[in-house]
């Protein structure tokens, strides 16, 4: 029953105003992965987002010089503040993805780091004092896509389906102004059929019907997937003589936060300002949970368990093949000598066959030797 008279009403409209403070106290934990390879503009992209000088741009010349062969995580913390609302926010990257010439597994590592996460939050939630917990679980992948124009490679397949099962994930085409407004459109299609294909899951934000704002902002962010991105922390002027942020050509202008050159608006909204929270609740009510159920049906033993990693298992397989090298090696030597040692065998028996048909004649000729002697005797008496 609903009461319109002000002194009949209990208080509880005044929940949004307790949240809202809430959150303004504790703030809110949200972690960004960044996934692709190198050379595809994550660094600029991630401090154009966040309006920040974050992340430090890498000497691209050390890339193809990488002893390890394989995925490194790297790990940036800041807290960012607007309006007294804090983010404490997690930007994890993982340099060395898809840059060698043998990049089966490479995301192992990924997976292993994000179900740590889980895993270590998990841990968390079972101590007595659960105020410090540090939440460090993935909001939200952001999987860079090379601008080939043919579409996904086999990499891109395999990486994004084993990733999107355990977090969200948000396809982007990294450098999309080196496409043709035509190429884009059509590559983005080709991306969208294979995603269909091979049942890749990614996110796409809740869309109420019934708001007509909330279904054209939400509507206009799950069509522009996957999210073709031109990242610049450059201003330069464009044709109407304002300063924007962009990259300038000798042909024109790209405008970073223009929705006719490039869909940078419509991804930072599904990150920061629409659908932050639809991340982190997704991560807790979902992804998370399924983590929770496995951990149910297979044991707490199973999560000590980790996945394969490719480094160990390159190590692995070179010490298997210098035993297996070994062992034949030894065995080859072992049958030399057997053989040796046959033929040894069949030359003494030889021998002691020739010496005992020896002694056989000198038996007989002794034996005739006697008996002619005891005939001699008999005749003489």
């Amino acid at each position: 029953m609903m009461s319109t008279n002000p002194s009949a009403l209990c208080g509880i409209a005044n929940l949004p105003n307790q949240l809202h403070k809430i959150a303004i106290k504790k703030g809110i934990p949200y972690t960004i992965l960044v996934v692709g390879e190198s050379g595809l503009g994550k660094t600029t992209f991630v401090n154009t987002l966040l309006s920040s000088s974050l992340l430090k741009h890498r000497d691209q010349t050390k890339r193809h010089r990488l002893i390890e062969k394989t995925t490194q995580i790297t790990l940036t913390k800041a807290e960012l503040e607007e309006d007294l609302f804090k983010v404490k926010l997690n930007l994890v990257d993982t340099p060395g993805f898809g840059d060698f010439i043998n990049n089966n597994d490479s995301w192992i590592s990924i997976l292993n780091f994000i179900e740590a996460q889980y895993q270590s939050y998990f841990f968390q939630e079972q101590q007595p004092d659960r105020a410090a917990i540090n939440d460090m679980r993935i909001s939200v992948c952001l999987y860079f896509i090379r601008p080939t124009g043919h579409g996904l490679s086999q990499l891109d397949i395999k990486a994004m389906k084993a990733i999107g099962a355990r977090v969200n994930l948000v396809p982007v085409i990294a450098k999309a102004d080196t496409l043709s407004p035509y190429a884009l459109e059509e590559f983005k299609n080709r991306i969208r059929e294979s995603i269909t294909a091979n049942r890749i899951e990614i996110f796409k934000c809740p869309v109420d019907r019934a708001d007509p704002i909330d279904n054209q902002i939400g509507s206009e962010i799950n069509e522009a997937i996957p999210f073709a991105i031109v990242g610049s922390d450059k201003v330069v002027i464009n044709k109407d003589g304002k300063e924007v942020l962009g990259r300038e050509y000798s042909w024109g202008v790209v405008e970073v936060e223009n929705d006719e050159h490039c869909d940078f608006r419509k991804l930072r909204n599904l990150l920061i300002r629409t659908n932050m929270l639809d991340l982190v609740t997704s991560t807790d009510e979902v992804h998370y949970d399924v983590f929770k159920k496995e951990v149910i049906q297979k044991g707490i033993g199973e999560l000590r368990k980790k996945r394969e990693n490719p480094k160990f298992k390159e190590e692995e397989e070179a010490l298997r093949f210098k035993f297996t090298e070994q062992v034949r090696i030894e065995e080859s030597r072992f049958r030399q000598w057997e053989l040796k040692l046959i033929a040894e065998r069949d030359r003494l028996n030889k021998d002691l066959e020739s010496e005992h048909m020896t002694v056989r004649h000198l038996e007989s000729e002794i034996e005739s030797l006697a008996m002619n002697s005891q005939t001699t005797k008999s005749y003489r008496k």
